[in-house]
């Protein structure tokens, strides 16, 4: 199972972490997790390269599927429109994947 947890602070995402695989397919196959890399991997280049945010990212694949992101804690007001808007945008899509995929996707909002 996939399980997605974003940290919310005051009026802003600080961060997600995506770890495990959905196994909803065979490899190759699985949509699910085709559908969760995708959202994640344009986010994180979005934030990179069209926000042009310093983000932390720490992926490593052979562990069983884990990716976080952190974003600075201070940000100038366009980059953190910019940001936020990218974050909330990938937010709504993967709590649209959990719910439609629910026993393949587990998705949590933690207030930091």
């Amino acid at each position: 199972m996939i399980h997605a947890t974003f940290h919310h602070g005051t009026n802003r995402i600080n961060s997600f972490q995506i770890t495990g695989h959905a196994d909803s397919g065979e490899y190759g196959q699985d949509i699910v997790c085709a559908a969760v890399s995708v959202l994640a991997i344009s986010t994180v280049n979005g934030l990179q390269r069209i926000a042009q945010i310093p983000v932390e990212v720490e992926n490593r694949d052979q562990a069983g599927g884990f990716l976080e992101v952190r974003l600075p804690p201070e940000l100038g007001a366009t980059a953190e429109l910019k940001g936020q808007t990218l974050l909330q945008s990938f937010e709504d899509g993967l709590r649209d994947v959990a719910t439609n995929y629910a026993d393949f996707v587990k998705f949590v909002e933690v207030k930091d």
